[in-house]
Formats: C-alpha cells, sequence, structure tokens
C-alpha cells in the first residue's frame, strides 16, 4: 500500500477502506499509521493491542502527522521509534541469494515489512537502481565470473541465472558476445603505451579506437600492463607508439593539470556513467565526500552505490575518482594506492 492515497485529489474514502482492512490483517508495515479517538494514542497497523470500533480510528500518513494532530505514540508498538536499521542490506542479501531467479518486489516487501512501493522506494534511494537492474548486474557478474573460471558458454549462462542464452545477449552484460568473452577478449583490439610518471611510478594508458578505456599507476612497468591483460588474455593487446598525445594529455592532468577533451572510451550502466559525469565536475585539487556526491546527484541516500562507482572507474586522474573521500575528509578506497590519491591533489592544489 502506498502513501499516494493520502493526496488531497485522492479518493479518501478508498484509501481509508484499503488502510483499515491492512489494519484488520495486521498488515506489518510503516507506509501508514492509525489513531484512537477515544485512548489519544497511534500505533502501527502491525500492533497488537486490541483493535478500535471503525468509527473510532483515524489514518495518518506518518508517525509525525499522528503526533500533530494530538496522539501519543504507544507503549507497546513505539510508533515513535525509529524504523529498522537499515533494511536495504536484507533485501541485498536476497537478491544475491536468489541470483536464479527474479525476486519479486512482494518478496522484498515482505521480508523487510514494507509495501512493495515502499520496498524498491528505499532500495533505489541507498543503491541507485532498482531491485530488478541490481539482479541483473549480479547475473552479468555470475556469467564473467563463469567465463573465467573456464565454465563453457552455456554452463555459465544457465549459472549465472540467465533462463535462455538469448537473454545473456540481449541483456549486454559483457560488452561483447559471451562466446568472444570467455575467450579473452578475442578479436578486440586495444592499443597501449607505458610512461614513467616520477614520484607515481609507471603510467599506462590503453585506448581502443574510441578513446582512452584503461589509465593504471604502478610501481613497475609489468604491473602497470598486468591489469589490462589479465582481464583479457586473447585480445590483441598492442603496444603503440602512436599513443604518444594521449599519454602527454594524461600525464599531465597526472602532474596536476587539467587537460580538457581526452577522449575516453568509458562504458557503464546508466547509473555508473551518471556518477563519472559528477566527478568530472568536482573542481581540481577540491574535494568531496561519497555522500556529499550523492546528495549532489540527488539521491543523498545512493552513497554506497556512488562509492561502488568510483571504484569501478577504469580511467583514473583522467576522470578524478580521486577528488571522492570518506566523511571524516580521510583518503579512502583508491585502487592506485592512498599515498598516490594524496600526491594527485596536491599537484593539482599546486597548480591551482
Amino acid at each position: 500500500m502506498t502513501t499516494e492515497p493520502m493526496h488531497a485529489s485522492q479518493n479518501t474514502q478508498h484509501y481509508e477502506a484499503r488502510a483499515w482492512q491492512q489494519l484488520l490483517s495486521r498488515a506489518t508495515t510503516d507506509d501508514f499509521f492509525y489513531a484512537v479517538t477515544t485512548t489519544g494514542i497511534y500505533c502501527r497497523p502491525g500492533c497488537r493491542s486490541r483493535l478500535p470500533r471503525r468509527e473510532n480510528v483515524r489514518f495518518f500518513p506518518t508517525a509525525e502527522a499522528a503526533r500533530a494532530a494530538g496522539f501519543r505514540a504507544c507503549l507497546r508498538c513505539r510508533p515513535d521509534a525509529a524504523a529498522e536499521a537499515d533494511p536495504v542490506p536484507k533485501m541485498c542479501a536476497l537478491l544475491e541469494s536468489e541470483v536464479d531467479r527474479a525476486v519479486t518486489l512482494e518478496e522484498l516487501g515482505r521480508l523487510v515489512g514494507r509495501s512493495e512501493f515502499t520496498a524498491q522506494r528505499l532500495f533505489k534511494a541507498a543503491m541507485g537502481v532498482s531491485p530488478a537492474a541490481y539482479q541483473r548486474a549480479l547475473r552479468g557478474r555470475a556469467l564473467r565470473t563463469g567465463l573465467h573460471q573456464g565454465a563453457t558458454v552455456t554452463e555459465a549462462i544457465y549459472n549465472a541465472g540467465y533462463g535462455a542464452a538469448s537473454r545473456a545477449y540481449e541483456a549486454g552484460a559483457l560488452g561483447m558476445t559471451p562466446v568472444r568473452f570467455q575467450q579473452g577478449g578475442r578479436g578486440e583490439r586495444i592499443s597501449f603505451a607505458v610512461a614513467e610518471a616520477g614520484a607515481m611510478g609507471w603510467l599506462m594508458v590503453g585506448a581502443t579506437a574510441r578513446g582512452i578505456c584503461w589509465v593504471a599507476l604502478a610501481d613497475t612497468a609489468a604491473e602497470a600492463e598486468a591489469g589490462l591483460r589479465t582481464e583479457f588474455p586473447a585480445a590483441e593487446i598492442v603496444a603503440d607508439g602512436g599513443l604518444g598525445d594521449l599519454v602527454a594529455g594524461v600525464m599531465r592532468q597526472v602532474a596536476g593539470e587539467t587537460v580538457p577533451g581526452l577522449p575516453i572510451d568509458l562504458r557503464g550502466t546508466a547509473f555508473q556513467l551518471k556518477v563519472w559525469r559528477a566527478l568530472t565536475e568536482i573542481p581540481a585539487g577540491e574535494t568531496r565526500s561519497y555522500s556529499k556526491l550523492a546528495a549532489d546527484l540527488g539521491m543523498p541516500k545512493a552513497t554506497r552505490a556512488v562509492a561502488r562507482a568510483c571504484a569501478t572507474n577504469r580511467v583514473a586522474v583522467v576522470v578524478p575518482c580521486h577528488r571522492v573521500v570518506g566523511a571524516s575528509g580521510s583518503l579512502t578506497g583508491y585502487r592506485w594506492g592512498v599515498e598516490r590519491k594524496r600526491a594527485l591533489l596536491e599537484a593539482e592544489r599546486q597548480r591551482g
């Protein structure tokens, strides 16, 4: 049951009839509260106190509204207490444990004691995607893992929860066909160049015909190249002296400059692309917390999803995930090391 019927333009009588039926069934939900005029007390619908007479009941969309109307909280069901500490992890756990089938909103709502509408709203606010999209991403990850570990294409597809091979192709979970992915990207061409980057160690830039698709910082040239080759061991990965201009541009960014217009080939979900775009809008030398970035994106409860999107950024420095820090300002969570993160920020501040 949703709170939409509370709007003045909605049919109040219909809303109250539905609310009364949920009260009679002792529904476990916080979508509305009821108050009893003869006692002056308001409760959750699932309260185990004696059922009141219908003519003595008033319904409210929130506990605050009931208090504003002069009712006091029930000591038995404690409707003024904070809701259960974050229901989202419980929903994530169910989605992850049942990746081979589509978990319904009804199941999620029942799991956390919310309506379907509320369960989906809470999940999307925290994770940045709907439960269905989250489960699709889980299947895609399971498919990639299975193929990497040597499963046949058919085994990997069905073990990942796709009901048919066509579903895996339609979902675009790999960015290429499962066969090509299993073959380590056979048929794909990625050019790369490696250069010394002073105190940062070695810089590697990988690029497709569309632009930069990989940037790595490492202690050795071999280590800098390893990530790309590990991900696509059978791709046509070639050293290319023609990437000089791209490498120079990325090197200038490492040194603290802002180099607009570098072409990038960065693929991800709509949410990831939204986060990555926001990263490029943080002024050089400045930082934002993950929670502030989530709030700026209009999704204040999506902090964890924003942090995860930052962690999956494949073109470090060009898309400056080093400008995002912990809530306390601590330099946490950087793929290429906290000291490099510190040095990148310091270089930008000196340039500024």
